[in-house]
């Protein structure tokens, strides 16, 4: 059962909507439908209206309930009456699930109290802030705690319902449903290797200022410790107190996400992978290779391959 509100994003609905249907061709029983905290239609984000079998409040009982994601559950109060459907459900239902942002509907309703979970990665710090007792998973495609489900972003909700449909079937039918639907059985690496570039607020001391230009200007030079805390002058342990209270992350850290993001839009334009580990100032292939598994758990030739442009490759 999929619970909609206006402001669905649509894809969260019918992405997983269509890995159970696909399911039941090949001898699954999954049997569909849709309500709303109210009973009446819901607006997607995508325009179209979509109609509902009925209230929330009607449902007796449910195997799985997928509380689905949109925009509109970020940043403002939840609607009241799909935080009370979400209570109500949780304890009608075997497996509560979320998709993408409806893992906000679940927290504001108590469901991830004590409980890990993930969201889109552009929302996890978000709702790691406004529900501390959550542990957010900031780069897992999905997650399970004792019977709660929550996936990442959009198109993970159809790799999480795959798993569904591997836990309730088997491997035969999943890997079935996978092909025929054209998609990863199970998706390489997390959800980090679609993130942004490193988005961190302006850093509000000068000392920090000009350390974060300079490790910007030329990711490739020595961005040691000593060497940043000697270039400003300042101690090293001084230094570190500096990137700990305002970017929560140490100088070495820092330093490795810029050359990470530098190397990552580097291979999105077309770069080869020698190219990129000197552009971005890894010193050697072996060593960017090493921080790209590490990090994003693909190799940089996995993920060349999937986010390289489609433009004219541009030369150094």
């Amino acid at each position: 059962m999929f619970v909609v509100f206006d402001g669905v994003k649509s894809l969260d609905v019918v992405g997983p909507a269509e890995v159970f249907a696909e399911a039941n061709l090949f001898g699954a029983a999954y049997s569909l439908c849709y309500v709303s905290p109210s009973g009446e239609a819901v607006a997607t984000s995508t325009g179209p209206v979509m109609p509902v079998d009925g209230p929330a409040g009607s449902v007796s009982h449910a195997h799985t309930v997928v509380v689905c994601g949109g925009d509109i559950l970020v940043g403002a109060p939840i609607d009241p009456d799909l935080v009370a459907a979400v209570r109500l459900l949780r304890e009608r239902t075997h497996r509560l699930v979320s998709i993408c942002t409806g893992s906000f509907a679940l927290a504001a309703a108590g469901t991830l109290s004590g409980r890990r979970a993930t969201t889109h990665w552009r929302h996890a710090q978000t709702l790691a802030r406004a529900f501390p007792d959550v542990d957010v998973v900031p780069d897992a495609l999905f997650v399970e705690d004792r019977g709660v489900f929550t996936s990442a972003g959009v198109s993970a909700g159809i790799d999480l319902a795959l798993a569904l449909v591997e836990a309730d079937h088997g491997p035969d039918i999943a890997r079935a449903v996978a092909r025929s639907l054209v998609v990863f059985m199970q998706r390489p690496g997390g959800q980090s290797q679609f993130s942004a570039p490193l988005e961190l607020r302006p850093a509000r001391t000068p000392t920090l200022r000009d350390v974060v230009d300079l490790i910007s200007a030329d990711p490739g030079l020595d961005h040691s410790s000593s060497r940043l805390a000697d270039q400003v002058g300042v101690s090293q342990r001084h230094l570190a107190r500096l990137f700990q209270t305002e970017f929560d992350m140490t100088p070495a850290r820092y330093v490795e996400q810029v050359r990470l993001d530098r190397a990552k839009s580097m291979l999105d334009s077309g770069y080869n992978v020698a190219e990129t580990a000197e552009g971005a100032g890894f010193g050697s292939t072996e060593s960017m290779r090493r921080t790209f598994v590490t990090r994003l758990g693909i190799s940089p030739s996995q993920y060349r391959g999937r986010f390289k442009s489609t433009a004219s490759r541009k030369t150094l």
